[in-house]
């Protein structure tokens, strides 16, 4: 089997309900879908996180060429030819979040090949099932008053649906930040997971006042409280509150992960499969994870197909300690506006009484639907 050809498809559609994080409007979601065919006629999928057209520009021109004619199940291999082809000049950010499509696209041809899912290639599984968690209640007003009472009734709407975990966003000023959180704990009550994401939008000294003041409040994780590149600010933050720290949607690769690790800056590794070097380096980081005692929660932001190999990782990732209570990792399952993310796919991966399944078909174990990836996909 040899690989004859790789289409990069951009994505974009429009939204009718604009929503917020600290850093910015979101008034339309993107993707980057890859599409490796070969000689045998399977065709692999993959999903990168990052600007699209970026993304695509990287993988047309630089990666593509090297990879027509190849093996798709020559995995390491492809993976440090590719790495290396513009570690000189990124060993982070575009060039890895391009890698990591394809990567994803690679596995999936691997798992087709040999008729197995990929969390059977990876040796596992560990887990068939894992809980999720609402990633949602994102800023929807201008007006905080207004804003809280949206966010207090999409909460409900996550209770009423099954969940047992959800999400929020703060970054928009101390008293803004803690009449939410409190708000959203009195809603949800004392059982239901809270987690609470900056997107790195304080600073230490807002970092810190935040979270001391969210301690009360039973936080399941602190993510992105600061700035990615200051990991001296997130082990100080880390032993100031009891909160656990989470972080490493901005980072990439293992060499990333070893010094956040080796600084004990954070609780909670929290890697985007499809941004940090694919599912084979996100394995290295999760085994990485595991030796140092650190959690790993991926993060997961982009279409379904990136939803299904998060899925794939999530069946074998280790327990940090192995024993009858131990953590087990959560599927973020992002519930904003998305117009092709669940779509994009003909069997969509669903959370339904706080539990989703992992897809057990070849490959990433889910088919995806070529008349949404025409309508949305730019030209």
């Amino acid at each position: 089997m040899k690989i004859t050809r790789i289409i990069t498809h951009v994505l974009e559609a429009p939204i009718e309900n604009s929503f917020a994080f600290s850093q910015a409007w979101v008034d339309k979601r993107v993707g980057l879908v890859v599409e490796i065919e070969t000689d045998s006629g399977l065709i692999g999928w993959g999903d990168g996180y990052g600007p699209p057209f970026a993304l695509a520009s990287v993988i047309d021109r630089y990666y593509a060429p090297r990879l027509i004619g190849r093996s798709p199940l020559a995995g390491d291999a492809i993976w440090e030819e590719l790495y290396n082809a513009l570690r000189d000049h990124g060993q982070r950010g575009v060039p890895v979040q391009a890698l990591s499509a394809l990567d994803i696209a690679l596995w999936d041809l691997r798992g087709k090949a040999l008729g197995q899912p990929v969390h059977v290639l990876m040796g596992g599984p560990i887990r068939d099932s894992v809980r999720g968690y609402a990633t949602g209640l994102y800023r929807r007003s201008s007006t905080p008053a207004e804003n809280r009472a949206l966010l207090q009734a999409e909460a409900e709407g996550y209770l009423d649906a099954g969940f047992t975990a959800m999400k929020t966003k703060v970054g928009f000023g101390f008293r803004d930040d803690i009449e939410l959180v409190e708000m959203l704990r009195d809603t949800i009550g004392p059982e239901i997971e809270l987690f609470v994401d900056a997107n790195h939008g304080c600073d230490l000294v807002q970092a810190k006042k935040l979270a001391l003041a969210m301690e009360p409040l039973d936080i399941g994780w602190f993510e992105e409280p600061v700035e990615p590149e200051d990991l001296e600010g997130y082990a100080e933050l880390r032993r100031t509150t009891s909160i656990p720290i989470a972080g490493g949607e901005c980072s990439f690769t293992r060499h990333d992960f070893r010094r956040i690790l080796e600084a004990r800056a954070m609780d909670i590794l929290q890697p985007d499969t499809a941004s940090c070097g694919g599912l084979t380096e996100a394995k290295r980081i999760a085994d990485m994870a595991w030796t140092h005692g650190a959690r790993y929660q991926p993060h997961v932001w982009g279409t379904g197909i990136g939803l299904a190999a998060a899925m794939q990782l999530l069946a074998v990732l280790p327990t940090t300690t192995p024993a009858f209570g131990a953590h087990a990792p959560l599927l973020e399952y992002d519930s904003t506006p998305h117009p092709f993310r669940q779509d994009l796919l003909v069997e969509p991966i669903r959370v339904a009484d706080g539990t989703a399944h992992v897809p057990q078909g070849p490959g990433l174990g889910v088919e995806v639907r070529r008349d949404v990836l025409e309508r949305w996909r730019v030209r």
